[in-house]
């Protein structure tokens, strides 16, 4: 038997020589045509590997932007005393402080208090629309931080999961003024067109006749219209009151994309700023001030979106009623009763009547339908849709929560009455976890 050996597995005295007229080159096999592809889309992620990493890389004589650092945490004092005491010893010892009991040291920073008071309510009386804003955005970051936090664990980077969740609060404002500006043309054009109709059919009527045979009332009417035409203050009111209306949806406008744009910075800064806030706490306490403040933005993010859930739920159920009923610009409707289903405890009530003085257009038999069908559904809701939905947010007795909620709609309106059951929630955890507990330990 012949014995077949691997030409690989020979050692190098066994190889025939290169230069052998026996022996020739080997050909070189030719490339399979099926590989291309392969090298192809292996050779691909290179590429764009190749690529972003020329993207990162700084442009040519651009200067980095300067962002502002935390101090590192001093953990021993002593390490920032003067390594050379000859300074201290050139300029003398420091004196001892001067005692908090001295008048002249009471005077003068009773003083600095008041002003600093009274600058602190001129600021805020002067900047309320702003503060109002911050808060708002501020609300709002804390509401879609538990979204963002949520897709992270998912493995989506925190700035597209940002931009995901800002993404789709957009569209929903954008897809509410989509609804509302066309509504308000359509109805506004046809005002102006069936006023004269509705004029002339009520002049022309029995009832009128027999007014104005009884009381003289179209003479009336025409001398208040001349004095109301003749009179160029009355003219300029109308022209200020369309002014105003206008500079008041300009206004509207500009509130809301501020919000948006500070809802934005809040959430991509909120890891930063929660570090922030913690370093202003003693480090002794730096710890409980933490957990304390991570309970409360998880109670206050998870009742914006337990709410907005409540809220979504509730505004399909009155959509799909009003589709089946018939009532008109449904769309519109739903928008508004999402939005006031987002105010706790009257919201829904308030959006009930709303869509039910609505539906009276079409006779009070509809009116009726969906009166039984909504409140049905609210009493649904308040029993079994939002305690499983809210059973991870916030726990505030049912007296609290409606004492809470008048006073914040008093005194920051919408917004106050929304922001009221967190702020009940969180002076109540507050009170539990720090007073209640030094007062047991008395």
């Amino acid at each position: 038997m012949t014995e077949h050996t691997d030409p690989s597995m020979r050692g190098p005295e066994n190889l025939p020589d290169a230069g052998s007229p026996n022996h020739a080159p080997a050909a070189t096999p030719a490339p399979d045509d099926h590989a291309k592809p392969l090298r192809t889309k292996a050779r691909r992620p290179a590429v764009l590997g190749a690529m972003l990493k020329r993207l990162r890389q700084p442009i040519p004589g651009a200067q980095p932007r300067l962002r502002f650092e935390m101090p590192p945490e001093q953990l021993d004092m002593r390490e920032a005393e003067p390594s050379d005491a000859g300074d201290v010893d050139r300029f003398g010892s420091p004196g001892p402080r001067i005692s908090a009991q001295h008048p002249l040291y009471l005077g003068f920073m009773g003083t600095v208090g008041v002003g600093l008071a009274l600058l602190v309510y001129w600021i805020g009386s002067n900047t309320t629309q702003l503060l109002l804003w911050i808060v708002a955005a501020l609300f709002i970051a804390l509401g879609l931080d538990p979204v963002v936090r949520w897709l992270e664990g998912r493995g989506i980077p925190r700035p597209a999961g940002i931009l995901l969740a800002v993404s789709v609060l957009v569209a929903a404002v954008v897809g509410f003024f989509a609804t509302l500006i066309p509504t308000i043309v359509e109805q506004v054009t046809e005002l102006v067109r069936q006023a004269p109709v509705w004029v002339r059919d009520f002049i022309d009527s029995e009832f009128f006749r027999t007014l104005d045979s009884q009381f003289g009332v179209r003479d009336r009417i025409n001398e208040e219209l001349d004095k109301f035409v003749n009179n160029p203050e009355a003219m300029g009111g109308i022209f200020g009151g369309v002014v105003g209306f206008g500079s008041t949806v300009a206004n509207g406008l500009f509130g809301t994309l501020i919000v948006l744009v500070l809802s934005l910075y809040f959430l991509a800064a909120l890891p930063a700023m929660k570090k922030w806030g913690y370093r202003l706490a003693p480090r002794s306490r730096r710890a409980r001030v933490e957990a304390l403040s991570e309970e409360i933005t998880r109670s206050v993010g998870n009742y914006v979106i337990g709410q907005a859930v409540v809220a979504l739920l509730n505004a399909t159920f009155a959509f799909i009623v009003m589709s089946i009923i018939g009532v008109p610009f449904a769309v519109l409707l739903a928008f508004v009763v999402a939005l006031l289903a987002f105010i706790p405890l009257v919201g829904g009530l308030i959006a009930g009547v709303v869509v039910i003085l609505i539906t009276l257009t079409l006779g009070w038999q509809s009116a009726l339908a969906y009166a039984i069908c909504y409140f049905a559904y609210l009493q649904f809701e308040a029993y079994f849709i939002s305690p499983r939905i809210m059973q991870k947010a916030v726990a505030v007795p049912g007296a609290v929560a409606v004492i809470s909620v008048i006073a914040g709609g008093s005194l920051l309106g919408v917004l106050g009455a929304l922001i009221a059951i967190p702020t009940a929630a969180a002076v109540l955890l507050l009170v539990k976890e720090i007073y209640i507990v030094r007062q047991d330990n008395h």
